[in-house]
C-alpha cells in the first residue's frame, strides 16, 4: 500500500501531481498578493518621500512597544509554522509534533491580534484616527494613518484568514484523526503564513521607525 494513500483527492490520479498543482497554485495566489501589498508599499513610499517631515511626526505617533512584540509575536509563529510543515513532510510519525505546532502557531496568531486591538484603541483614544477630530496639525499626518490603518487592518485580515486555515487542519488532526504526515494542506498552508509574516517585516519598519532617529 503506497504510503500517500487516503492523500489522494479527485480528480487526480498520481499524488505527485497533486502536490505540484497544490504548489503551484499557492505560488500563483502569493504572487498576486505580493502585487497588491506591493502596491500599497509602493503608494507609501511615494507619499513619504512627498512629505517627509509630517509621515515622521506621525511615525513619532504610533506604538513602538505594540509594533516590536507583534513582530517578535508573528516571527515566533512562522518558526513553530515551518517545524510543523518539516515534520509533516517526512513520514516519521511526528504527528503530535505537527499538531501542538499547528496549534501553537494560532495561538501566536490570536495573540499577535490581541496586541494589535490594544494598538487600536490606543490610537482611537489618542485620536490618530483621519477625521475632523484628528491629533496631529500637519495635514500630510492624515495621509500616513490613512495608509497605516488600511495596510495593518488588510494584514489583520490576511492573519485572520491564516489562523482559519490552521485552525481547521490542527481541527481535522484531533477529531477527524487525517494524515498528517506528507500532507500537502500543511505545505500550502506554511506557504501563506510565511507570506503574511514576511509582509509584516516590510510593514514594521515603514510604520513604526520614521521620525524616530531626527
Amino acid at each position: 500500500m503506497s504510503e500517500t494513500t487516503g492523500l489522494l483527492k479527485e480528480p487526480w490520479k498520481y499524488f505527485e501531481r497533486q502536490r505540484e498543482a497544490g504548489t503551484f497554485g499557492i505560488w500563483v495566489f502569493l504572487a498576486s498578493e505580493a502585487l497588491f501589498f506591493g502596491a500599497l508599499i509602493l503608494t507609501y513610499t511615494v507619499c513619504r518621500l512627498e512629505n517627509i517631515e509630517a509621515f515622521a511626526a506621525a511615525g513619532r505617533e504610533t506604538d513602538i512597544w505594540y509594533g516590536t512584540i507583534n513582530t517578535g509575536i508573528l516571527l515566533t509563529s512562522s518558526l513553530t509554522m515551518a517545524v510543523a510543515s518539516q515534520a509533516a513532510a517526512s513520514s516519521g510519525g511526528f504527528r503530535r509534533l505537527v499538531l501542538g505546532c499547528l496549534a501553537a502557531t494560532a495561538a501566536l496568531g490570536l495573540a499577535f491580534l490581541v496586541v494589535k486591538g490594544f494598538e487600536y484603541k490606543e490610537d482611537i483614544e489618542k485620536h490618530l484616527v483621519p477625521g475632523a477630530r484628528f491629533a496631529l496639525k500637519e495635514t500630510a499626518a492624515q495621509l500616513f494613518f490613512g495608509l497605516y490603518w488600511i495596510v495593518t487592518g488588510v494584514h489583520a485580515i490576511h492573519l485572520t484568514i491564516g489562523m482559519v486555515m490552521v485552525i481547521r487542519l490542527t481541527l481535522l488532526g484531533y477529531f477527524r484523526n487525517i494524515r498528517l504526515d506528507l500532507n500537502p494542506e500543511i505545505e500550502v498552508t506554511a506557504l501563506y503564513w510565511h507570506l503574511v509574516d514576511i509582509v509584516w517585516i516590510f510593514l514594521y519598519p515603514l510604520i513604526y521607525l520614521p521620525g524616530r532617529a531626527l
